[in-house]
């Protein structure tokens, strides 16, 4: 276990980082010289798409489901590579229509009905708070985990009570982030640069932190790619989560059902719609 300090400290040095990197985002954008017009940088973006269930959730659906967790990561991957027609066209009614997120696009393409606006406004809400409670609560999971304190609290100052949640502070840090890189300027026209570039470079992170812990399992706690495979083979419970009837019994069809929800949840869900299309720069 580690000290709550230790880890407070790293959460704080790695906020501060990602500070830095939105204000030189946003400091590049003042100077004509735009970060996320790099289809590095763009592409990078694009896994904001992987979230705390990737941590989480998936690695449990991998370890009771199997080859099930699969479609929720090939969808997106193939529906971008064989939808780029599709979204070239969003980009651009975007930008002609000055459009800013997901309700305004689907009521731009029935009239610019308010009523539709607003439905859609409505059901993404109701779907997202859960999700963004999804996320507070992951990341205070892991905290308890590495301390050791059930609860998920820390107590810095021993105010007690709910003011002891480190979801608190976490929840008014985003916060403070979202409304510094995100909702400070109501143009309309003007792209969150900071906040794509912050973005890019966590993805960054993320990727590493998956590839270590890759590496660290399969060369380290095994010995390399066949070891695992030949233990899992000698285990009938965990071989048959290498098939599609293993766990679940949707077979193909629920498979590639779940596919295919993902392939568009990669454009539609609105924090995916407002990078692919509303912060696209460059057509290229």
């Amino acid at each position: 276990m580690l000290p709550g300090s230790v880890i407070i400290g790293a959460s704080v040095g790695y906020l501060l980082v990602l500070f830095a990197v939105a204000y030189f985002g946003d400091r590049r954008a003042d100077q004509g010289r735009s970060v996320i017009s790099n289809p590095w940088v763009y592409s990078l973006s694009l896994a904001v798409y992987c979230t705390a269930w990737t941590y989480f959730g998936s690695v449990g659906r991998a370890a009771s489901g199997g080859i099930w967790f699969l479609p929720i990561y090939l969808g997106p991957t193939l529906g971008l590579a064989l939808s780029w027609l599709i979204v070239l066209k969003m980009i651009r009614i975007a930008k002609t229509n000055r459009i800013t997120s997901i309700a305004d696009f689907v009521a731009s393409r029935y009239g610019k009905s308010h009523l539709l606006g607003g439905l859609v406004t409505v059901i993404a809400v109701v779907g997202t708070v859960p999700y963004i409670a999804l996320q507070l609560k992951a990341i205070s999971s892991g905290y308890a985990l590495l301390t050791g304190d059930h609860d998920g609290n820390f107590r810095p100052l021993h105010l007690g009570g709910w003011l002891d949640d480190s979801t608190l502070y976490l929840a008014l840090t985003l916060a403070a982030f979202t409304v510094l890189f995100g909702t400070r300027h109501l143009d309309t026209t003007e792209r969150h640069e900071g906040m794509v570039a912050a973005i890019a470079f966590e993805s960054v992170v993320k990727l590493l932190a998956f590839l270590a812990v890759g590496v660290y399992v399969t060369y380290f706690l095994y010995d390399g790619i066949g070891d695992i495979y030949a233990r899992a083979s000698a285990h009938p419970e965990l071989l048959s989560l290498l098939s599609f009837d293993g766990v679940d019994k949707g077979g193909y069809g629920g498979w590639f059902s779940l596919m295919l929800l993902a392939m568009l949840s990669i454009i539609f869900l609105p924090r995916q719609f407002q990078i692919v299309v509303v912060e696209n720069v460059n057509e290229q």
